[in-house]
């Protein structure tokens, strides 16, 4: 296989659509993947399809059987019942659509062929947009997401070549599902940045939740203040990850690159601009070839303004890991094609002028709140940066 980066996709992680009016919208994976051809820093031969739907034994690696048999029941029958709903299905946020297993269970087999390739040295960095589906638990799903295709790809890669893992959780909100799979496990460093769960979905990921038993000191959770903007974001990812990420020394590392963090996005609020996507990628992959051999699988995630955010987001990820400059504007081939559908002014810019916004109020407070949280967090371990004023 020749080049650095694989993308993984197929047609089929279309069928991955919960209705016509819910928010986790799978053009979405159109919309990014042209702009990112047009944008010329994809290419043909980079694009690869999942080798095989995620078999349920990989599934069983972090979801109850039980439950993988009332994900399949509803699929086929497309009845809410007791069951289901004990499962967390047929609910508002995960409503029952048809062959929703065999439709999830593609998108971890995406992941998975990802990870394996990476690990197998085939390529050095892999990207599912289709994937960092993190919050589904042990035997519930929620937030959008049925299987747990990070969590099931990091599972396997333990089992079958011993690697320890490092999941960087950048959506904006808290990666619940996968801190849960690894909260005893010592081989899998797990950090996310979200919103704080004072206002926010699902209401998790505070500062205090380490891990538990051999695994404690193996979760960090970085909860912002609502109207965190890029500056303070990046300042406190800066300080956390990188030593945390150092000592830990991992032999892969997984990021999920959810963007409804944006100013645009409705589910949550948080004022990034496309700027923090660069950024953290930036970071990630340089992170990578310091301690993990270059192996980096990116996800995609959370992201609801498939219009004006989702798209340059991601092919701004996509352009890191290929290692491909990116225009400054977008092309206006792309903004021609889809501007009849899109119910907004598509952006003329990769990245959001620094006057798109107006200024946050409270700016200076949010990011001391930051910085305490962060010190907070860090303190315990790394004992310079919480001396810091």
């Amino acid at each position: 296989m020749s080049g650095k980066a694989v993308c993984i996709y197929s047609p089929e992680f279309l069928r991955y659509r919960f209705s016509d009016t819910h928010p986790f919208n799978p053009l979405r994976l159109e919309l990014t993947l042209d702009l990112a051809r047009e944008a010329g820093v994809l290419k043909p031969e980079e694009l690869l399809p999942p080798r095989s739907p995620a078999p349920e034994e990989d599934l069983a690696l972090v979801h109850d059987r039980s439950y993988l048999e009332a994900v399949k029941r509803a699929g086929h029958t497309g009845r809410v019942d007791g069951e289901a709903t004990l499962f967390g299905l047929g609910t508002d946020d995960n409503p029952i659509f048809p062959y929703m297993h065999e439709a999830a269970a593609l998108i971890v087999g995406g992941t998975w062929t990802a990870a394996e390739l990476v690990a197998t040295g085939q390529c050095q960095h892999a990207f599912n947009p289709a994937g960092g589906l993190h919050h589904a638990h042990r035997a519930r799903a929620a937030g959008f997401c049925i299987y747990n295709d990070a969590a099931v790809a990091i599972a396997r890669l333990q089992r079958d070549y011993g690697l320890r893992a490092v999941y960087l959780d950048l959506d904006a909100h808290h990666g619940d599902g996968v801190q849960e799979a690894f909260y005893d496990d010592p081989g899998v460093l797990t950090i996310s940045f979200h919103e704080t769960g004072r206002y926010l979905f699902p209401g998790t990921g505070e500062v205090e939740e380490r891990g538990r038993n051999a695994g404690y000191g193996y979760a960090f959770n970085v909860p912002l203040e609502a109207f965190t903007e890029d500056d303070s974001w990046l300042e406190c990812f800066t300080a956390v990850v990188p030593p945390l990420v150092r000592d830990f020394a991992p032999d892969i590392i997984f990021s999920q690159h959810g963007c409804d963090a944006h100013r645009f996005d409705d589910l949550s609020h948080l004022c990034a601009t496309t700027r923090l996507y660069q950024e953290t990628a930036r970071l990630i992959h340089a992170l990578a070839h310091e301690v993990a051999g270059g192996r980096w699988v990116a996800l995609g995630g959370g992201g609801y303004d498939i219009w004006r955010v989702v798209p340059r987001a991601w092919t701004l990820v996509w352009a890191e890991l290929a290692e491909r400059p990116l225009p400054e504007q977008i092309p206006a081939t792309w903004r021609a094609r889809w501007q009849p559908r899109s119910p907004f002014p598509l952006p003329e810019y990769f990245l959001d002028p620094p006057d798109a916004f107006p200024p946050v109020p409270r700016r200076a407070e949010i990011a001391e709140k930051n910085r305490l949280t962060v010190r907070r967090l860090l303190g315990d371990f790394y004992w310079p940066l919480s001396g810091q004023a």
